[in-house]
């Protein structure tokens, strides 16, 4: 048998292993509204444009001011979770199933979000996915957003890999790739599921595009 020298898959939530269908960009007009943020189109652009990043990081970019920022990330966090108690969270399909074969095979998962972490646990709790991965990481203190690589060398650490050749990571934007390049991974790995295209996905330094988490599983377990 071939050794897999995949230790850690670190994969995103939101369009990568839990489907959005707008929910970011709906929780992001009513944080628009609470701010009355103008030019409302280029505004939803640019969070189009930044999906995967910190949330804090986007709303500074476009407002400005840090008071403003914190209004506007504070009713996207209460948009966010009153869908997510509204039952609109649904897994990507197949998800839960091949985060569960990643880790049968020995190799630890860790979940990884530009939301809050008290948005993450909302979002883990409404899947009850409180217990499917290893390690779950948000923005906090110490631990930036991407594209910083922050929470998967946090996640390195908690899962006690042995390096970055060790790790795949998986996400949706262009966000997350640069995160994963910054990192050194291994797998860098982009998916059709969410905010952008393969053009997107490998013009911002894809190793893999795959079409859904599942195709995903299938590459790291298989030993590309």
């Amino acid at each position: 048998m071939v050794h897999n020298p995949i230790q850690l898959a670190v994969l995103d939530m939101a369009g990568t292993t839990v489907v959005d269908d707008g929910l970011v960009v709906g929780a992001f007009d009513a944080a628009a509204d609470a701010v009355g943020l103008n030019d409302r189109e280029h505004a939803r652009q640019y969070v189009l444009d930044t999906m995967g990043q910190s949330k804090i990081v986007v709303f500074r970019a476009l407002l400005g001011t840090e008071e403003l920022a914190q209004r506007a990330n504070a009713a996207f966090e209460r948009a966010y979770a009153e869908l997510v108690d509204n039952g609109a969270a649904t897994p990507i399909d197949g998800a839960a199933e091949a985060i569960s074969r990643i880790r049968d095979a020995g190799i630890r998962v860790a979940l990884t979000t530009g939301f809050s972490r008290s948005t993450q646990e909302k979002l883990l709790a409404a899947l009850g996915w409180q217990s499917l991965a290893d390690v779950v990481l948000a923005p906090g203190d110490g631990v930036r957003g991407r594209p910083y690589p922050d929470m998967i060398l946090a996640a390195l650490m908690r899962a006690q890999a042995d390096g970055v050749a060790n790790v795949a990571a998986l996400g949706d934007t262009t966000s997350d790739i640069e995160s994963a390049r910054r990192a050194g991974v291994s797998v860098a790995a982009g998916t059709l599921t969410g905010a952008h295209d393969e053009q997107q996905l490998r013009a911002a330094g894809a190793t893999h595009v795959v079409a859904s988490v599942t195709e995903f599983a299938d590459l790291i377990l298989n030993g590309r």
